[in-house]
């Protein structure tokens, strides 16, 4: 049972979480972020995502407890009960997400390096289309994936892009990565694999002149790629914070009996 005596108090810019914020405002005395042991974070998932790549950029990495001031709230808690927020980060229960690594070298030889909390993927740049090596662990599985991208996805993401472009969900504690193609063409029959997280992922674009492609880490992007190697991040494990019953690996599961 997670116990912390200072606490951020991290707010969207909406109108609805701004609108809330006068209220939470008066249930603490909130420190700033940088001095705090945990986060309470306002807003949609969209923020969440935003806050915690923040605090990866900082290397501030505290506890985070979300409240779903947004649409979906995958990554939330309900907005209930304000007044016993204190009460029920004491109950929360934690779960852990290990960031992917992504290093991309662009057509000029540049090197750049982002994490990413759901997927990352690569994606054609133009109406041409795509061709990619597929290699993982330095084995060449896929010579030539003739396709609009390719995406590897974490567990916390897999009900995301990954799931949008017909990859599996992933229970969040499987120690697994989604790879999944976007649109092939070919091979036809190939609809992506689940590899453990312990793997390397290269994806090396063929004809990258004739066939730009750009990468992208979350929402951050780098065009004109050559080739990009995925891994997952070691020492930027991310930490939220849950109400029982509302816990993130109980959707993941839930979102397989959605119809």
């Amino acid at each position: 049972m997670p116990e912390f005596e200072r606490l951020a108090l991290v707010v969207s810019d909406t109108d609805k979480a701004r609108a809330a914020e006068a209220q939470f405002r008066e249930l603490f005395d909130w420190v700033p972020l940088d001095k705090a042991q945990a986060a309470v974070v306002l807003g949609g998932d969209g923020f969440m995502l935003h806050t915690l790549h923040a605090m990866l950029d900082s290397r501030r990495i505290v506890p985070v407890y979300g409240v779903n001031l947004g649409t979906v709230g995958f990554l939330m808690n309900r907005n209930r009960a304000p007044e016993r927020l204190l009460s029920r980060i004491g109950k929360s229960r934690e779960h852990w997400i290990d960031p992917l690594e992504m290093e991309a070298v662009t057509q000029d030889g540049a090197r750049h390096m982002h994490c990413a909390i759901n997927e990352v993927s690569l994606l054609r740049e133009t109406r041409q289309t795509a061709k990619i090596r597929v290699a993982v662990n330095d084995t060449v599985r896929i010579e030539e994936l003739v396709c609009d991208g390719v995406l590897v996805s974490t567990p916390a993401g897999s009900t995301a892009y990954n799931l949008s472009a017909s990859g599996p969900i992933l229970p969040l504690d499987s120690n697994l990565l989604a790879l999944t193609p976007i649109s092939p063409f070919r091979p036809r029959r190939w609809r992506g694999a689940i590899l453990p997280d312990r793997y390397t992922i290269d994806l090396t674009v063929k004809e990258p002149e004739k066939r730009p492609v750009s990468a992208v880490a979350d929402q951050k992007e780098v065009r004109e790629v050559a080739e990009v190697r995925v891994r997952v991040s070691s020492g930027c494990r991310l930490t939220l914070l849950f109400d029982p019953g509302h816990t993130l690996d109980e959707r993941i599961v839930a979102e397989q009996f959605a119809v």
